[in-house]
């Protein structure tokens, strides 16, 4: 099972927006058959079967083991994966485009990097997994207070300097066999009730 698996196919993102298939996936983090399953969420074992089927069908269950019980066979399955992220690419028609409108500052233009940035990553990682290779990537995630909007714009400023100095070192147009990387850096507030308080009141 992968820790978190990214879904591009549109009907298996469709598939797993509905509640009850949502909530089967939750409880298939361990494995369980359909009758387990039954008890559990209160409702009849030929209903969570077809729900099964449609997420074994799409690759989102998968069959850990065939159990014989009389005259019965058990199928138990368990989710591909602990969670999952559903990529742009599942709505490749109307997916953000960041190029549309480079702001910055713009909370939108953030939010259509970081479509970019699944939708990438997924597909790096799809093509990891059939290789059985790892992706080489690194992030950093931290929280910063700023005392004042001054000191906040002051330290996008030094930020963004800091790092087109680091790209501008590292950077080699001429190496034949070098591998191009995207570095995308982002500041935006803490979604914490104060931070949203703090904000509404700028």
């Amino acid at each position: 099972m992968y820790e978190v698996a990214v879904i591009e196919d549109p009907a298996a993102a469709e598939v797993s927006l509905d509640p009850i298939r949502a909530r089967l996936l939750a409880e298939l983090a361990e494995p369980a058959s359909a009758t387990m399953l039954a008890a559990r969420v209160g409702l009849a074992r030929q209903k969570v079967n077809y729900h099964l089927k449609a997420l074994e069908r799409h690759g989102l269950v998968e069959l850990v083991e065939e159990r014989r019980k009389g005259n019965v066979t058990e199928r138990v399955l368990r989710a591909t994966a602990a969670s999952y992220v559903i990529s742009p690419a599942a709505l490749a028609a109307v997916q953000p485009d960041p190029s549309r409108s480079p702001d910055q500052l713009s909370a939108r233009w953030l939010l259509a990097l970081a479509a970019r940035l699944v939708r990438d990553v997924g597909e790096l990682i799809t093509g990891a997994a059939t290789a059985r290779k790892r992706v080489a990537t690194f992030a950093i995630d931290g929280e910063v207070r700023f005392a004042t909007a001054a000191d906040r714009a002051a330290f996008a400023e030094e930020l963004a300097g800091a790092v087109t100095a680091l790209v501008s070192k590292y950077h080699d147009e001429t190496a034949e066999r070098g591998r191009d990387h995207r570095v995308i850096v982002a500041v935006h507030p803490s979604t914490s009730a104060r931070a949203v308080s703090a904000m509404t009141e700028e």
